[in-house]
């Protein structure tokens, strides 16, 4: 993993914030499952950390919450990046031998593990190869969907023992469903700075600061005109994106208001929503 796609001056995801049916159900996936320790918890909240000091999920069990709808706007899945090859086939072995139900690909830039939550929001678990290998022409990176090579990344086992989550994971990216793909494209690109990097189709594109493969992908695969969730769902409440200073949020922020979208500002936190009633958190690094 190349910390520098998640440092300054570069923009990034820090931490997802999700809407859960059962906490303590939640509790016991994100702990025995994927490997993440307990930073806090209160009766109804809980932080998640992997390496005990920086959250990367909040959970959250609402009064009057509902399971999480389908064909809505919102998440797809977020992704959960591991510093190395050897760190995947850790947590790849410790699902086969948990019967965890997994999806798979090898994207060139990636090598990646797909599941979901027990609230049914989408997870990639994946490393990243030497960005020194990517393939860019025309400032657009080559990403595809083949196959993954699992006994390849498990032949990277030496003896060694899953033990949750390295230290050193972060939150590689998150993938969204929007309803309108230019009007997404308008407030993340011309609003808030990130850089269209690879396209799939007219259903689908990815985008990034610092020429990283990808910090956020939007799609319209739950259909074009996708009505935003109801506000009781479970699924993702909001997610935060990280800003080098402060200097370079205030011109963001002008930016996504000079585009008539509604930014709030509250106790020094901004939020916004994008055209698809996505909720991003506006931090400082």
């Amino acid at each position: 993993m190349e910390s520098k796609f998640f440092r300054e001056p570069n923009t990034y995801v820090e931490d997802v914030m999700l809407k859960v049916l059962d906490l303590k159900r939640s509790l016991e996936f994100y702990q025995n499952i994927l490997g993440f320790q307990i930073l806090e918890q209160k009766e109804s909240t809980a932080k998640l950390t992997a390496d005990g000091e920086k959250a990367l999920i909040h959970l959250e069990q609402p009064t009057g919450v509902a399971a999480k709808q389908g064909q809505t706007t919102g998440l797809y899945h977020f992704a959960i990046l591991v510093p190395n090859r050897l760190e995947l086939a850790k947590i790849l072995k410790h699902f086969v031998e948990n019967n965890v139900r997994l999806g798979a690909s090898d994207h060139l830039v990636s090598e990646a593990l797909y599941l979901n939550d027990p609230d049914g929001n989408g997870i990639e678990v994946y490393h990243d190869r030497p960005s020194s290998v990517w393939k860019w022409e025309n400032d657009q990176v080559a990403m595809t969907v083949d196959p993954l090579d699992g006994e390849g990344i498990l032949a990277e086992l030496n003896g060694e023992k899953w033990e949750g989550l390295h230290k050193d994971t972060v939150m590689g990216h998150i993938h969204l469903h929007v309803s309108d793909l230019n009007k997404a494209r308008e407030f993340y690109g011309e609003g808030l700075g990130f850089d269209v990097v690879c396209k799939l189709g007219s259903q689908a594109i990815f985008i990034s600061t610092g020429s990283y493969h990808h910090h956020i992908g939007l799609n319209t695969w739950a259909g074009e005109g996708a009505p935003a969730p109801s506000e009781n769902s479970a699924g993702m409440k909001a997610y935060t994106l990280v800003f080098s200073d402060k200097q370079t949020r205030e011109d963001k922020v002008k930016r996504l208001r000079g585009l008539n979208y509604h930014v709030e500002e509250k106790d020094g936190t901004y939020i916004a929503y994008d055209p698809s009633e996505n909720c991003v958190v506006l931090a400082v690094n």
